[in-house]
């Protein structure tokens, strides 16, 4: 009998923000990322000149767990989970520890979108979903082999989840999702009327 095992394997973390650290009120931090998208005037000239839809604070606010203590919350959760999946990663640190490099806001508008992209200079990179309207876009996750395949037929629809060439998860509020920052992704065009609201953030080997 055949011996066919699943090498390199991509792993993706998913579990709920109280798991770890202190449990953050999400209608808070909902408010809190309106009201500084609505403030950051930088951000807003950046997002326009950029032709970036929606806010995102990437490009201007490096501060956001200095400026208000629910995103220090937010960090110290964070910490753990990043843990978690360096641990369940076999990551060899060395005795130094994965601490977090930038954390921003994205407020996605109806008809907004991200781009497919990677996070080159960091190990692992996440999100955790503040605003998810009914309707709104999930994430999509690409196979990171894709290039490389230059002559392969496409999979099959039903092909088991581990075989898929994309990926898609549909995160409730309260999710945090990680995946190590060489994964290309992206976020298709959110079709719900309402803001689709998330904090994403980057961890680098110190």
């Amino acid at each position: 009998m055949a011996d066919i095992r699943s090498l390199f394997v991509t792993r993706l973390y998913r579990a709920a923000q109280s798991e770890h650290g202190p449990a953050v009120d999400y209608d808070e931090l909902a408010a809190t990322c309106l009201s500084v998208a609505e403030d950051d005037e930088a951000g807003q000239d950046w997002c326009e000149a950029n032709g970036y839809a929606g806010y995102t604070s990437y490009a201007s606010l490096t501060d956001l767990p200095w400026r208000m203590p629910i995103f220090a919350d937010l960090v110290r959760s964070l910490d753990g989970h990043v843990a978690a999946f360096a641990e369940d990663l076999a990551l060899d640190l060395d005795g130094r520890a994965l601490v977090l490099e930038d954390i921003w806001i994205n407020v996605l508008p109806e008809g907004g979108f991200h781009t497919s992209h990677i996070h080159p200079h960091s190990v692992i990179s996440g999100t955790t979903y503040v605003s998810m309207p009914e309707g709104t876009s999930a994430l999509k996750l690409e196979d990171p082999r894709l290039p490389f395949m230059m002559a392969a037929p496409v999979r099959k629809r039903d092909a088991p989840e581990e075989l898929r060439t994309y990926h898609s998860v549909a995160p409730a509020v309260g999710d945090v999702l990680l995946w190590e920052s060489f994964v290309r992704h992206e976020v298709p065009m959110n079709m719900a009327e309402e803001p689709r609201v998330s904090v994403s953030f980057n961890y680098k080997w110190t």
